[in-house]
């Protein structure tokens, strides 16, 4: 563990890919009226938000993944040698493969079980209720909600699970409020699927899917380009002024507008 740590510190390129992944990512993302996040909203048997107690807070839903999201910055930026980042490290092999962990989202990793045992009764890994509840709608409503987006007009883009297209299932779920992405784009998940995993399009026109073939042998890339199924058009066509670069824009424009009026009035006084 001790070479494993040396080296990871002194690899200035690895160095640059975790700052790059702690500089662009989190937890979950809310992006031009869409919610991206990995893996699952840890749910309970009823459906509702699962309760998680750490450290004597119980913390459910988006206040779970904010808390988590500040875990692993601890794990990285806190001080070497403190308890917050030995604590925060520790959190870390848990969101791994934890029964609660949102990035993880089964009742256990059953990897060892599945080399060494042969009853294949304990390679069982119970999903958690999330995968249930998503293809109804109203739970994913509800999930938009709690990260204050409107349904209306809203979608969750979530990755992780291997859509298993060969059995009949579709990676559009909850009355088209949820694209499931992730579709098996690892090798080891294409004989159970069937494809080679999903691309999600957003433009001004409509949201589609990208199925992907899978890598023939040998090849690095795809002979075939991938099929393209729009899920929903428009109705009113996207302008920048819609997206998030477009508020910030307007954001600032008014603060441009602000500091000339400001100048205009005398409030803010020209140096000569």
């Amino acid at each position: 563990m001790k070479t494993i740590s040396y080296s990871f510190r002194h690899s200035g390129r690895q160095q640059k890919h975790i700052r790059f992944l702690y500089s662009h990512g989190s937890m979950y993302l809310k992006a031009n009226s869409n919610l991206l996040y990995h893996g699952c909203i840890p749910l309970t048997e009823d459906g509702k938000f699962e309760t998680i107690y750490i450290n004597g807070a119980g913390l459910n839903g988006k206040e779970y993944l904010e808390y988590l999201d500040g875990v692993v910055r601890s794990a990285y930026f806190a001080p070497e040698g403190s308890k917050e980042r030995e604590s925060s490290c520790d959190m870390m092999w848990y969101l791994w493969c934890g029964p609660k962990s949102p990035l993880f989202g089964k009742s256990k990793l059953s990897a060892f079980e599945r080399y060494f045992i042969e009853d294949k009764q304990s390679h069982k890994e119970t999903m958690n209720y999330y995968y249930k509840y998503v293809e109804k709608r109203e739970t994913c409503e509800m999930i938009l909600h709690e990260f204050g987006l409107d349904p209306a007009n809203a979608h969750i883009i979530n990755g992780h699970v291997p859509v298993k297209l060969k059995q009949g299932e579709s990676p559009v779920k909850g009355g088209g409020l949820l694209f499931m992405i992730d579709g098996g784009i690892s090798k080891a998940y294409q004989k159970q699927t069937g494809i080679g995993g999903y691309t999600f399009i957003a433009n001004s026109r409509y949201l589609a899917l990208a199925e992907h073939r899978p890598l023939p042998a040998g090849s690095m890339f795809g002979e075939d380009s991938p099929k393209v199924m729009v899920v929903e058009a428009i109705k009113k066509r996207i302008t920048v002024a819609d997206t998030d670069t477009g508020k910030e824009l307007k954001a600032q424009i008014d603060d441009l507008t602000s500091l000339l009026q400001s100048y205009r009035n005398g409030t803010i006084k020209e140096k000569i």
